[in-house]
């Protein structure tokens, strides 16, 4: 994997790691998911919220990486970048731009 520096380099290949329109999917759902523990969270600042953020967006974006795509999550190495990319993503599914269906 290359080094990526900057957002801008790292988003193309973020995009190329999720190739399959079920892998999408599953990083909609635990996104939306995580949004809803965010909300949940500054509604209430109760930790365990947060945890359930990490834990329902990790679970379903992980099991894509995993169980369809056959790779490694960027996560791993990239994490900020991951996780930027991940709600950019989710953001760009809502407008159309990426088929999940």
């Amino acid at each position: 994997m290359e080094k990526y520096t900057n957002f801008k380099d790292f988003y193309p290949y973020y995009l190329s790691e999720h190739n399959n329109k079920h892998t999408k999917l599953l990083h909609f759902i635990g996104t939306s998911i995580s949004i809803y523990f965010y909300i949940k969270f500054f509604m209430s600042f109760n930790v365990l919220y947060l945890l359930g953020s990490l834990l329902a967006g990790y679970t379903f974006a992980w099991t894509g990486h995993f169980f369809i795509e056959h790779n490694r999550p960027a996560t791993f190495k990239y994490p900020i970048y991951s996780f930027i990319g991940d709600h950019l993503m989710y953001l760009e599914i809502l407008k159309g731009k990426h088929k999940i269906f």
